[in-house]
C-alpha cells in the first residue's frame, strides 16, 4: 500500500516507466544538440570532421558562456602519429572563486574494436551515446547556466583525445584532453570544489552505477549526485551499486588531487561498435541525467 501511494504521489521514480517533469532541464533540446553534433560524422581526431565538429562546440558555447578558452596543443602518439586536439572550456560566472566543473568528451574512437562483424573492427565509431549525448547535456545545461545563474561558479570543459588509442593497462595515446587539462588548468591554483564527468549518459535503456574509482577517491562527490537521484525519484537509474574500476576522464583530476567523479552508464551494449548510432540515445534518459546534473547545482 506504501509503495502504491508513492507511486500516485510521484515519490518513487521509474513507478510504470513513466519520468513526470522534475526540473528545468530540456532533454528533447539535448537530444536535438546531440543529433546535429551527430551529422559532422565520427570525430577521429585529425579528421576534418573533428576540426568541424570543435569549431562547432566551441561557437555554440560563445553563444552562452561568459567567457570561452579553447587549449589546443599537437600530442605525438606513440605510434609517431601527430595529433591535433582541443578542449573547450565554457565559464560561468569566471569571477566566482567557488567552482564545479562538468566534463564530457567530445571525439569518437579511430575503430570500433567491439563490432560484432569482424570486418567492421576498423571503423570508426559514430559516437551517439559515447561522446555525443554528454556533449548535448552540456549544451542544454548552459542554455539554463545563462538564464538561471547558481550559487557557484560552473566551468563546463568539452574534453578531446580520451578515445583514442589503447585503454590497457597500460592506458596509451587515451584520456588525452583531460591529461592536458590537468596539467593546465585556467588559473595556477584552479580547485574545482567537486567535479563530474559525464559518460555515455543517453542509452534508452539507463542503468547507472557507482564507478569504483570515484567511490573510494571522491565518496562524498558521489554521495552528492546519488542524493539528488534520490531526491528527484531517479533512484531506479542511479543504482546504489558499485561497477568498476573504470579508466575514464575522471582518473587524470583525480590524480591532480581534485575531487571528480564518473557518472557512466558502462552497461551500453553498442560501446565502441559501429553501431553506436543516434538512434540509441533518447531524450528521456537525457532528461533523467540532466534533471540530475542541475539538482546537483542548486
Amino acid at each position: 500500500m506504501l509503495a502504491l501511494l508513492l507511486c500516485a504521489l510521484g515519490a518513487a521514480g521509474g513507478c510504470g516507466g513513466e519520468v513526470r517533469s522534475r526540473g528545468p532541464f530540456d532533454g528533447e533540446a539535448a537530444l536535438a544538440y546531440a543529433r546535429v553534433f551527430m551529422e559532422f560524422g565520427p570525430r577521429v581526431p585529425g579528421s576534418e570532421a573533428h576540426r568541424r565538429a570543435g569549431d562547432w562546440i566551441a561557437a555554440e558555447m560563445r553563444k552562452r558562456a561568459d567567457t570561452v578558452i579553447e587549449q589546443r596543443w599537437v600530442h605525438v602518439t606513440r605510434g609517431g602519429d601527430s595529433l591535433p586536439l582541443r578542449n573547450v572550456l565554457a565559464r560561468f560566472r569566471p569571477q566566482v572563486r567557488e567552482r564545479v566543473l562538468y566534463v564530457a568528451h567530445w571525439d569518437s574512437r579511430p575503430r570500433a574494436e567491439n563490432a560484432r562483424d569482424p570486418a567492421q573492427r576498423s571503423l570508426p565509431t559514430p559516437g551517439a551515446n559515447d561522446g555525443a549525448s554528454s556533449v548535448g547535456l552540456l549544451i542544454a545545461l548552459a542554455d539554463l547556466l545563462r538564464s538561471q545563474p547558481v550559487p557557484y561558479g560552473v566551468d563546463l570543459l568539452f574534453v578531446d583525445g580520451e578515445d583514442y588509442g589503447e585503454f590497457g593497462p597500460p592506458e596509451v595515446d587515451v584520456l588525452l584532453g583531460s591529461t592536458y587539462f590537468a596539467a593546465n588548468p585556467p588559473e595556477p591554483d584552479y580547485a574545482p570544489l567537486f567535479g563530474v564527468v559525464w559518460d555515455m549518459i543517453g542509452d534508452a535503456d539507463l542503468q547507472i552505477d557507482q564507478e569504483e574509482h570515484s567511490v573510494r577517491e571522491a565518496p562524498e562527490v558521489v554521495a552528492r549526485v546519488w542524493d539528488a537521484a534520490a531526491r528527484l525519484g531517479y533512484s531506479s537509474y542511479f543504482r546504489p551499486q558499485v561497477w568498476g574500476p573504470i579508466t575514464d576522464d575522471h582518473l587524470p583530476f583525480l590524480r591532480r588531487g581534485w575531487r571528480v567523479i564518473d557518472v557512466i552508464d558502462i552497461t551500453y551494449p553498442y560501446h565502441h561498435t559501429v553501431e553506436d548510432t543516434v538512434d540509441k540515445i533518447s531524450a528521456r534518459s537525457l532528461k533523467i541525467v540532466g534533471d540530475v546534473a542541475w539538482e546537483v547545482l542548486q
